[in-house]
């Protein structure tokens, strides 16, 4: 599957922080030490409707890891998936009287817009579920084969994954049983369904059904995977046995990263999945999280053809912690429209106060866990200070023009 096109990125001058991030895991701030080329893997959309600013949330916080991995001197391999094939897209599809496949590329191809429109660094691997069926079967016959899954005995040829095979389950998103089966009904699992050894058993593969589209599976039959199967089978291909980062937002931390993360390891024996559990906050609007469900959604798309500068929408969504769940209000698009004039403005003074300090600060904050508060407000105290007249730095501008478009992806 083609990602969207990418756009060259300044170089910096001076030595970068080594980055530290929030690990869902361990519950604390660690350092990301990557050795060699630094890998992450992003949950992407199932595209049955448009990228609203959830996912746009989502996308920029990893964008900024990758951002401050690269400032750091360390290649990246970030790989994304779609799920083109799901139940909620099936849905949408029968809905709207469409076909789902027409549906998937149509949205798909919109995400890819918005995307590019907000400077999101492309993923070297953009990977959809459909073009990874073959190896996803493989992995489900191989947990089959190493008694970590099991056939329902319904005829239904549907196949789960035994938790028992992963002693560890639960370490990554630290919730007590019972939390775990709220949001696994919640959220996609199916804890009531006859014949499961676990109610918490994540489904791995759906037999074929009467009307649903289906792929050979080889011994397991012709059907299609469960979701959390798909991410795992897809980062062991492209990443390896252990990751720097999986990333998402923290809708995902359970069940869909913690059950990614037992078949990988139920897989291949190497524990954890990931160096990094990192999550994005929730964004919300008029008091509850935007969701499609909901309906309470502001598309990329609409505000893009409603004239709104797509980096007033970044600087707006940069203006909040990334780990917090936050509101989408039209003031906050204000303050962001406002301040990116201002932004703008500075870029083209004859000079400023030291661009070095500066960059060294942004580096400084953004280095401890994404501080986006704390760097823009070092990049506004920059700014008044240059519209007003102080420091003769004549370099500055230029230098603060590059450090916000390298580390934050804003284009001045």
């Amino acid at each position: 599957m083609d990602s969207w096109a990418g756009h060259e990125v300044p170089r910096l001058p001076g030595t970068a922080q080594p980055l530290a991030l929030y690990d869902s895991a361990r519950q604390t701030v660690a350092p990301s030490d990557p050795t060699g080329a630094a890998t992450m893997y992003v949950c992407g959309i199932t595209p049955y409707d448009a990228t609203h600013l959830g996912h746009a949330a989502t996308m920029i916080t990893f964008d900024l890891v990758q951002r401050l991995w690269r400032d750091a001197g360390h290649p990246v391999t970030y790989v994304q998936n779609v799920t083109d094939i799901d139940d909620p897209l099936l849905e949408r599809a029968a809905r709207d009287g469409e076909d789902w496949v027409v549906l998937a590329m149509r949205e798909t191809a919109l995400f890819r817009e918005d995307m590019e429109s907000l400077r999101i660094i492309p993923p070297a691997h953009y990977v959809g579920a459909v073009e990874s069926i073959p190896a996803i079967a493989e992995r489900v016959t191989a947990l089959l084969d190493a008694g970590a899954a099991y056939r329902l005995d319904d005829g239904t040829g549907d196949v789960y994954f035994d938790i028992a095979a992963a002693p560890r389950f639960g370490y990554e998103s630290n919730l007590d049983r019972d939390r775990m089966l709220e949001f696994f009904a919640e959220r996609g699992g199916d804890p009531d369904r006859a014949g499961k050894r676990d109610r918490l058993d994540p489904l791995l593969w759906r037999g074929v059904r009467e009307g649903e589209p289906s792929w050979p599976g080889g011994v397991l039959g012709p059907g299609r995977p469960g979701w959390h199967i798909e991410c795992a089978s897809i980062a062991l291909d492209l990443l390896g046995e252990t990751i720097d980062v999986q990333g998402g937002g923290n809708d995902l931390v359970f069940p869909h990263h913690e059950c990614s993360a037992a078949h990988a390891e139920a897989l291949t024996g190497a524990a954890p999945f990931a160096r990094h559990y990192v999550h994005a906050g929730m964004i919300g609007l008029d008091g509850e999280k935007m969701s499609k469900s909901r309906g309470n959604l502001v598309f990329v798309s609409r505000l893009r053809a409603d004239r709104v500068d797509p980096m007033a929408v970044r600087l707006a969504l940069l203006a909040g912690h990334y780990r917090s769940d936050r509101a989408w209000t039209d003031e906050l698009l204000k303050v962001a429209t406002e301040r990116l004039a201002r932004w703008r403005e500075a870029a083209t003074a004859p000079a400023g106060p030291s661009g070095d300090e500066l960059l060294a600060g942004v580096r400084a904050r953004l280095a401890e866990d994404l501080d986006t508060p704390g760097a823009l407000a070092l990049l506004d105290a920059w700014v008044e200070g240059t519209l007003t007249g102080t420091g003769a730095d004549t370099g500055a501008p230029a230098l603060f023009a590059a450090t916000v478009d390298a580390l934050l992806g804003i284009r001045l």
